[in-house]
């Protein structure tokens, strides 16, 4: 996905503006299973994702939870090193071969300090960021089981392409036994 359908996923801004965010991308190919942001860590670029899949994990008593997946289109980002420069507490790993764009963070805030437009396009990011967060905390406390995974075949079905069933069942936030079950019964 070009940069400018990223962009103008959240909004749509003048190409004098684009072109100032476009110069300060570096476009960048990394392999199946390499962690983009690592646990621990502050990152201090942002990503967008141009090819590819990556997913967003921490661990609970030992155990990978996958809380967050992105697929073209998407932006990595550690809202604990953007927001507070602390380090975050997940780890973003690639699930495919991919593809993407890179800016870092300190560049990203000049230029909403130079250009209202990108300034905008940032507020609409993190105003649709946070709705989606809503929608998924109250779809993960409201919805049984067996509906956070139709709503995933629904809204999301090539997720089961290019996920492992086990990233599947901690993103329900269920056991893959579990996810194997209602499966079974779907067929």
């Amino acid at each position: 996905m070009d940069i400018k359908e990223i962009i103008n996923l959240r909004y749509a801004m003048p190409d004098v503006s684009l072109d100032k965010l476009r110069q300060c991308l570096t476009e960048v190919s990394y392999s199946k299973g390499f962690q983009v942001l690592e646990y621990g860590k502050v990152e201090k670029d942002i990503f967008f994702i141009k090819k590819g899949i990556v997913r967003a994990y921490t661990l609970v008593e030992g155990k990978e939870i996958t809380f967050w997946v992105g697929r073209e289109g998407a932006t990595i980002v550690s809202m604990k090193g953007y927001v507070n420069d602390e380090p975050g507490y997940e780890t973003m790993e690639l699930m495919e071969d991919s593809v993407l764009y890179v800016l870092e963070r300190k560049k990203l805030k000049e230029l909403f300090l130079e250009d209202l437009h990108i300034a905008n396009w940032g507020r609409r990011y993190a105003e649709m960021e946070l709705l989606a967060a809503e929608e998924r905390l109250i779809s993960m406390l409201s919805a049984v089981a067996s509906e956070r995974y139709h709503e995933l075949l629904e809204k999301e079905p090539d997720l089961l392409q290019r996920l492992p069933l086990g990233c599947i069942a901690t993103y329900l936030g269920i056991t893959q036994a579990s996810l194997s079950r209602i499966r079974a019964q779907i067929k």
